[in-house]
């Protein structure tokens, strides 16, 4: 039974928890900045560590949307599987809904971080930025409309996927 199957991240989780005040100083992070690693990641707060670590600037906050660190975006698409920069805003962080611009001030570094990670070209990275920034005005007018009808078109005004550029030997994301 999939009840008795801990989540991803939980083995350990308490034990890093009471260790909390510990890794803050271990990594020169705040105790909330640890905590709130813990709650998202549980135990694999280790490899979000690793990141910054390897590259002590992914430890600094997201311009605009602080309660989130930079290590947090490229580990969405380095681990996570992110490919696109509204997985990253809207479903692998709260961004998306946790900041009031929705994460249309912070998509420019999101997209240059997660480019890093993926190989994204100058033109792809201004396509993803392009595309969430139309993706929230889509959402934003479909809630001026007066029924769910013409709110799901307002929506649908956005395309669902950027198309990711390939280089030679890969194929589409």
């Amino acid at each position: 039974m999939t009840e008795d199957v801990p989540l991803l991240g939980a083995d350990g989780y308490e034990a890093l928890w009471n260790q909390r005040h510990m890794l803050a100083t271990a990594h020169g992070l705040g105790v909330g900045r640890i905590e709130h690693l813990l709650h998202r990641y549980g135990s694999l707060i280790g490899e979000v560590l690793d990141l910054i670590a390897e590259q002590p600037d992914l430890a600094k906050p997201l311009t605009g949307a602080d309660d989130y660190l930079r290590a947090e975006i490229v580990y969405a698409a380095s681990h996570e599987g992110a490919r696109h920069l509204d997985d990253a805003i809207a479903r692998r962080t709260r961004i998306s809904i946790e900041t009031f611009d929705r994460g249309t001030e912070v998509a420019d570094e999101v997209a240059a971080l997660m480019g890093g990670v993926l190989g994204w070209t100058d033109e792809q990275r201004a396509n993803e930025v392009d595309h969430y920034l139309k993706r929230v005005e889509a959402e934003r007018e479909s809630q001026t409309m007066p029924d769910d009808e013409t709110a799901d078109a307002a929506r649908m005004g956005a395309e669902d996927v950027v198309p990711v550029s390939t280089r030679p030997g890969q194929g589409d994301s």
